[in-house]
This record gives structure tokens, sequence and C-alpha cells, in this order.
């Protein structure tokens, strides 16, 4: 059994203290880490900015934490943060966001599937204005039933229902400017929904077709029942990107919209009643109204325990429910 070096904790560095960092996830990439490190160092060091790559070892079983090592004991731009197991993509980008001292950061997949050489060109629509640039692999070198279908019928769900629409929302290879990511907080599988919940905050997107191969080596890790996962989190990124500070709105909609069903059909049971001499307790419409009336003074209670909750969430840590661009003449 080969014994495996411990990477030293480096000392602390000030954030934004390099130009750019790159983020790339690993699970069970054996046989990928150092051909991507090579091609991510040759795409980046002609460009004459300072830069970091880290690495978030995401509970690999296989040599992938030998082969980080090895890179890390090479290159002292590389860092390495290894989690104690498989938590998930989502948990693996928010590591290597907290563990990035970029004024920018370029989340990249460790697959070879993505090319390290359209990283410039996502960077110079950064030095644009842009605050996030999404790639778009417009030629995409995967299965076309299990993989490509169900990825382009979740981004035009998606596009639809955020507002915030292209192509090609699974693409790893996306920069963001540090200080504007580093406001988001991630959790589930929220990862996809980054560009949405951005621009929300009023986020500048753009979006540019990249350079995919297929997979030579390893295994991928999605597949179809990604897709009942995405739904549900989509779920989750409308409410906080449209009730997220005002969930009375959405609780207290339902509530009233189930009262006022309730007494159209109160209202028809006693027209039954005294039209056709339909007795109350022979129609299930009793039932129903008084279903449809304790549900929605539930929902509307809900939405007022969810101001409370918004509110206490808000003050105890002291959080702005907006966030600022610039301020001139401070």
């Amino acid at each position: 059994m080969v014994a495996l070096t411990r990477i030293p904790i480096r000392e602390h560095v000030a954030e934004n203290s390099v130009d750019v960092s790159v983020i790339a996830p690993v699970y069970n990439e054996e046989g990928n880490i150092l051909p991507l490190h090579h091609r991510l160092v040759d795409a980046l060091e002609p460009l004459g900015r300072s830069f970091e790559i880290v690495y978030v070892d995401d509970g690999s079983r296989d040599r992938s934490a030998m082969e980080l090592a090895l890179v890390a004991a090479r290159d002292r731009r590389a860092r390495v943060v290894r989690l104690r197991r498989n938590f998930g993509q989502t948990a693996a980008m928010t590591a290597g966001i907290d563990h990035a001292y970029g004024a920018v950061i370029v989340f990249i997949d460790a697959d070879l599937q993505n090319d390290p050489a359209d990283i410039p060109r996502l960077l110079a629509c950064i030095d644009e204005g842009f605050d996030v640039v999404s790639g778009w692999r417009k030629d995409r070198k995967d299965a076309a039933i299990t993989r490509k279908l169900p990825s382009h019928i979740a981004n035009g769900l998606i596009s639809r229902v955020t507002g915030v629409h292209l192509h090609d929302y699974g693409c790893s290879l996306k920069a963001y400017r540090a200080d504007l990511l580093k406001q988001v907080h991630l959790y589930g599988e929220l990862h996809r929904f980054i560009p949405a919940l951005l621009a929300q905050v009023g986020a500048q997107i753009a979006e540019l077709p990249v350079n995919h191969f297929p997979r030579v080596r390893g295994k991928s890790k999605y597949g179809l029942k990604r897709t009942f996962k995405v739904m549900l989190d989509l779920l989750t990124v409308k409410f906080l990107g449209s009730y997220v500070t005002k969930p009375i709105h959405a609780f207290g909609a339902a509530g009233l919209l189930c009262i006022a069903l309730s007494i159209l059909t109160g209202l028809a049971m006693v027209w039954q009643k005294l039209a056709l001499g339909v007795s109350m307790i022979q129609t299930p419409l009793l039932l129903l109204s008084a279903l449809l009336l304790l549900i929605g003074f539930q929902a509307i209670l809900m939405g007022l325990l969810g101001e409370v909750l918004m509110r206490t969430y808000h003050e105890s840590q002291g959080k702005r429910t907006y966030v600022t661009r610039e301020v001139l003449n401070p």
C-alpha cells in the first residue's frame, strides 16, 4: 500500500491576491488529473495573469488523491482540498470557492470534456464588464437520448421559469466575478442554477460557445435520475427568487384561492339544496368546502410564519435585502 504524503496547509492568503482561480471538482478521475493540469497551465500561463488552480477531491475512491498530491508537490500554484467523503458537486464547488483567492473564479470539470483553451475567451468577456460568462457546449459529445435530450428539456424549462435564457445550464465551464459569487450560498444541488441566482441580484450574464470532447477515461456520474432532481431544485430557485423576502405572497395567495374555492363550493351546495332538493349530507361538497377552508387558513398561517422566519434570519445576521453595485462619493 502506497502511503500518501500529507499536503501542508498554506499560510493565509489575502482574498483577490491572484487574478484568476480555476476550480476543478474531482471525483474518481484517475488518469485525467495530470493531463488536465498540464492543459490548464498551458492555457493560463500565456495570459500574463497570476493564477491558482484549486482541486477539490470529493471523496474519490480511486487513485485520484495520489495524483492530486503529486500535482500539488510539483506546482505551488495548485491547491488541493480533500473532503472526508463524497458530499456532491455543489458541496465540492462551495469548498473550492471557500479556498479560492482570485478576483475571477472559473469552474471546469476534471473529466477532460471541457477545454481549458476556452478559459481566455471567458476571461475576455469578464474584462468587457460581464459578471458571469457561461459556456455553451454547442457541439456536445454525449449520448443523445440519455444526456442531450434531458438536458435540452431541462435547459428550456429552467430558462422559462427563471427568466435567464441560457442554452446550457449544465456546462460546468463558467467564469464569475468572485466578489459576487461569494455572496451566494449553495445548498443541495443548486450549483447548476448559479447564473439564475446571480441574475436575481443584478448580475450581467453572457454565454459563449465552447469546445466539448467525448470522455476518454473514467465513468460519467450523471444519469436520467438527475433530471428529477433538477425539477425539484427549480422550485427552490423560483421560490428563492420570487418569494424568499415575501413568503406571505406565495402562501397567502394559495390560501386565499383555497378559501375562495371553499366559498364557491359552499354556494354550489346550497344551490343544489334549494334548486334540486339534494340533501347536504348526500353531497361531497360539504366535506370539500370544509377541507378547502381549512387548507386556506393553514396556508395563510404558514405565510405569516414564513414572514417571521425571514425577518429573524435577516435581522439576526445583519443581512441586507439588497446588493449594491457601487457607491459614488460615499
